[in-house]
């Protein structure tokens, strides 16, 4: 089916099922691109105790849905880019995709999946074009299988795109898609006008600041500007503002300008460049929050906050690619193990943000460089260490940077311990490692100690076909999680 007839059936579809408004409200981004990961219980006690009632995720996870069932939390799931051509090639695959990641998660008690994000910015400029003819059709064949489901009415399609999809000469009023996505991006934008969902868009100011050298800094902050733009009868003081709004033009040059906009993703990262310290992601999380709360809108949009805003991100994330920079494993507003890294009001009951509880840490040790050993010929073992675990933060912009010769092979060799589990044998290092018992840390550089994930991987081995055992252990798993959600445990 070609992508216009695959756009003609689907509307027909959705005009048949009726829309469902949008409920604006903060969420967040939880990626699991990690070697320390929570066990997703304790992930969602996290996200409940700090009232956070949306999460978008990149994939569709078993052991994040189950955990999720039952909690309330509104819950998009991801089809990855890598998915998107055999979804599109074939209903049969849409089907199993939708039975495997939505319909068997869904219900009384179930999961409240309200979205499904066709792909993650799959118009990306840097993707060359490679996933663009496979969105529409993929997005005909996921509606579809929804409406065979009886989900299409609940469950709505988008499709979070990079800002990179659109662009502007010189102010916001004149921001048009690129070229070569004016088709595509009129039939999305007819689709979701249709739908009832939101265009999600991914916007990071922070970027803007990085990759320009000519960026005032004071913009890419809520406080206002000594740069603001002027654009006709409408002053912008901040590059939020001046991004949204060019995506506003844009729609409306397609016929779409009154199309409701999420935020799929924007933060601020707190090391891994000299822009990225704690002070200035609390200043532009905790700017971004007030104008939410304040309902401010933009200048095109006055008093029209967005649908829905998802920070980037909940976690660090320390095996994501630092291609961009090594700011990438370092956007998280907790820690990778829940620690609130700053106080962050998101303006949903908690002035502060609450900790995560009941974290399954392995043993307090560290793995450490032996004082009593030369370390000439350490470079190989350090070279080894950071290839596999994270040293970012050893790095200018980082929280550990220059703590010294010593520490730094110190701390790359307890990242690369930690990260596989405490094995005795992984802090030898020819002899140069050794393991303690003292923490190592120093001032704002904290040498980590791992999370002992083997609790989620029990819960996560019981999937089809595991026997009836397995069986009886997630009912009573789920059955205690019930009873503890309602107070009664």
């Amino acid at each position: 089916m070609g992508a216009c007839a695959a756009l003609l059936a689907l509307l027909l579809a959705l005009s048949a099922q009726g829309a469902r408004p949008a409920e604006g409200a903060v969420g967040v981004n939880w990626g699991t691109v990690s070697s320390h990961r929570v066990p997703p219980p304790v992930v969602v006690d996290l996200l409940r105790a700090n009232r956070i009632g949306k999460v978008k995720l990149f994939d569709a996870d078993p052991a994040v849905l189950r955990a999720l069932a039952g909690s309330g939390i509104q819950v998009m799931v991801g089809v990855t880019n890598g998915e998107l051509s055999a979804i599109a090639g074939s209903p049969a695959a849409a089907d199993a995709w939708v039975a495997q990641n939505v319909s068997r998660y869904v219900g009384r008690g179930g999961v409240d999946i309200r979205y499904i994000a066709v792909g993650n910015e799959p118009f990306l400029t840097s993707y060359q074009g490679q996933f663009q003819s496979y969105v529409i059709p993929a997005m005909a064949n996921i509606q579809q299988s929804l409406v065979k489901a009886n989900l299409a009415s609940y469950v709505k399609l988008v499709v979070p795109c990079n800002a990179d999809a659109y662009q502007s000469a010189s102010v916001p009023s004149q921001g048009v898609f690129r070229t070569e996505l004016t088709q595509i991006m009129t039939q999305l934008a007819a689709f979701l006008s249709s739908s009832g969902a939101p265009f999600v868009v991914n916007i990071y100011p922070f970027l803007s600041l990085y990759q320009s050298s000519d960026f005032p800094q004071d913009y890419a902050f809520f406080e206002g500007s000594t740069h603001p733009v002027v654009d006709g009868p409408n002053t912008y003081y901040n590059a939020f503002d001046g991004n949204f709004d060019t995506l506003v033009a844009a729609l409306g040059k397609i016929g779409y300008g009154q199309l409701p906009i999420a935020i799929g993703e924007v933060g601020w990262p707190t090391e891994g460049a000299p822009s990225a310290n704690l002070t200035a992601a609390r200043a532009f999380n905790q700017g971004l929050m007030n104008r939410i709360m304040n309902n401010k809108g933009t200048p095109l949009r006055p008093g029209v906050p967005p649908a829905d805003v998802y920070l980037f991100s909940l976690f660090d994330e320390e095996q994501k690619s630092i291609l961009p920079g090594n700011f990438e494993r370092h956007w998280g507003i907790f820690s990778f193990d829940g620690q609130a890294k700053y106080p962050l009001n998101l303006g949903l009951g908690n002035p502060v943000l609450k900790n995560a509880k009941e974290v399954p840490y392995l043993p307090s040790r560290w793995c450490i460089a032996n004082p009593a050993q030369n370390l000439d010929n350490v470079a190989n073992h350090l070279k080894l260490a950071c290839s596999m675990a994270d040293c970012t933060t050893l790095d200018y912009g980082g929280s550990c940077y220059g703590i010294g010769q010593k520490a730094n092979v110190s701390y790359a060799f307890n990242s690369y311990y930690q990260q596989q589990k405490q094995d005795a044998k992984s802090c030898d290092f020819d002899g140069v490692g050794m393991i303690t018992y003292l923490d190592p840390s120093m001032g704002e550089c904290r040498f980590l100690v791992g999370i002992d994930d083997s609790r989620s991987s029990a819960v996560a081995s019981c999937g089809c076909g595991c026997g009836v055992c397995c069986g009886v252990w997630v009912l009573f798993f789920w059955v205690f999680m019930y009873l503890r959600m309602m107070g009664s445990v």
